[in-house]
């Protein structure tokens, strides 16, 4: 089987430097959700045709696909002529068995349905057969007009179609299978004498008639499959509708999710049973979420790995690994190359970037964290930052298993403190602590007597720090002494 995916329309109404195949719905471009679907039915061949703006087009396709073979169509004229470009594009003894037509603005197909329709031809004596379905409002679709015995005649679009037709409510997704041999024979015979001077691949219907072949339509329960997307407003509808449908497939496979209006899941996320999805989670990429884990609410997560059992509360995570029965959260920021050991935590206000934190250690609060080692067991002080940028350079900070360092550190990469040892609050360490040790650095205190008065003056400051000296002069004890 042949697969022809037609990607070259320029998408005009979208409005956009971006070609329209490739805006992004549910972290796949809207090709690349086809080609997924396309890839399901196991295709001895896939092409695509493309045209307007094929430097972006052809290096994304192949990217996701390296075998599709890439086929250009310079100028538009037509679904007919696009098909025949892409049919050209397979050498010629190659041109047998099925061969399936998709488009390249259909995110929500999937490989089920595709796969039933193929089915459904083979085992039919049809030479062209039709994806069809059936909705409420066939206004603006061609009908599928079938014959006595229930066989397809034509499909005839709605501004050509007799009052009598525009009541048929089955419609024609565009979605087409052929017997090769025959396109073979039809794609020579298609004529542009139209209106719009267009090759319509629709007119082999026409032809296969006239031939006295049999033409038949399958009727896709769920024909919004089917459904593309021309124009912004229809971007963010078909988004939202994609993600109805991840959200659906992951609550009846045990995730439980809280708030289905305000929770965004990628098409490549993945799931174990027994997860929690609070409300206002954004699930990215290829994140992947392990059993029993809680995510919420308030959080985005991209490409970020989540062990058993952990909790992630209002954090933003891209690149990272969170691990079994870790804690995240609230308000903390996760950068690439965050790796947080089973049982750890990173708290508030916390941010991290290329960092190993062990198993079982604590960054609970108010730090920055960056191209850094943390042994298990270890206990990051309130406020600490780990200096790693000499204006020049990244270095590296290295925090020995189970130490503890005090508030208010700031550690000047590079730097190590060994295996045990601790630093005390307000710490500036730039030199390495050896294991077991305290390092300190801060010095004696010094009171500058009067600062405030002298330096201060015609502020509040100045002037309740005159009252309090006053106050000291005439009991001869200081205002606290006094009490």
């Amino acid at each position: 089987m042949t697969v022809i995916v037609l990607a070259a329309g320029g998408g005009t109404r979208m409005k956009s430097k971006t070609m329209k195949v490739l805006h992004p719905i549910a972290g796949r471009s809207m090709v690349g959700h086809v080609l997924t679907a396309v890839a399901g039915v196991e295709p001895r061949r896939v092409v695509a045709v493309i045209g307007t703006q094929r430097e972006q087009v052809g290096p994304h396709i192949q990217s996701l696909m390296p075998e599709c073979v890439l086929a250009v169509q310079e100028t538009q004229e037509g679904t007919g002529h696009a098909v025949r470009i892409g049919w050209d594009a397979v050498p010629g003894p190659e041109h047998r068995g099925i061969v399936l037509v998709a488009y390249g603005d259909t995110p929500l197909l999937e490989a089920e349905s595709l796969k039933a329709f193929v089915d459904f031809h083979a085992a039919s004596p049809a030479v062209i057969s039709i994806l069809s379905g059936k909705v409420a409002d066939p206004g603006g679709y061609g009908r599928i007009i079938r014959n006595d015995q229930g066989q397809v005649e034509a499909i005839v679009e709605h501004k050509d179609a007799s009052d009598e037709q525009r009541l048929v409510d089955e419609i024609n997704s565009g979605i087409l299978a052929f017997d090769a041999d025959f396109l073979d024979r039809a794609l020579p015979l298609l004529s542009n004498a139209n209106a719009a001077g267009e090759y319509y691949l629709t007119d082999t219907v026409a032809l296969a008639r006239q031939a006295g072949e049999t033409v038949e339509a399958f009727v896709l329960d769920d024909v919004d499959q089917t459904e593309g997307a021309n124009d912004r407003v229809q971007l963010a509808k078909m988004g939202k509708e994609k993600n109805r449908r991840i959200l659906l497939k992951w609550m009846r496979a045990g995730v439980t999710i809280m708030d289905p209006d305000t929770t965004w899941i990628d098409a490549d996320v993945r799931l174990e049973s027994d997860v929690t999805i609070l409300p206002g989670v954004q699930l990215l990429g290829a994140t992947v979420v392990a059993e029993d884990a809680v995510v919420g609410p308030d959080c985005t997560l991209k490409d970020v790995e989540i062990g058993q059992g952990a909790r992630v509360i209002r954090a933003h995570g891209e690149l990272a690994v969170i691990g079994a029965g870790a804690e995240v959260g609230p308000f903390s920021y996760l950068r690439p190359g965050t790796q947080l050991g089973a049982g750890g935590k990173i708290g508030a206000y916390v941010e991290t970037k290329n960092v190993v934190i062990g198993e079982g250690a604590k960054v609970p609060h108010l730090s920055y964290v960056g191209d850094a080692e943390i042994g298990e067991g270890t206990n990051i002080g309130a406020g600490t930052i780990f200096a790693n940028y000499d204006g020049v350079n990244k270095h590296r900070t290295v925090i020995g298993k189970h130490a503890r360092t005090g508030s208010n550190n700031t550690f000047i990469a590079p730097v190590t403190v060994g295996d045990g040892a601790g630093t005390g609050g307000g710490s500036v360490i730039r030199d390495d602590v050896p294991a077991g040790a305290l390092g300190v650095s801060s010095g004696p205190q010094r009171n500058i007597l009067g600062w405030a008065v002298k330096n201060r003056p015609g502020t509040a400051q100045a002037e309740v720090a005159s009252q309090a000296a006053a106050s000291t002069d005439e009991s001869g004890a200081s205002p606290s002494e006094a009490q």
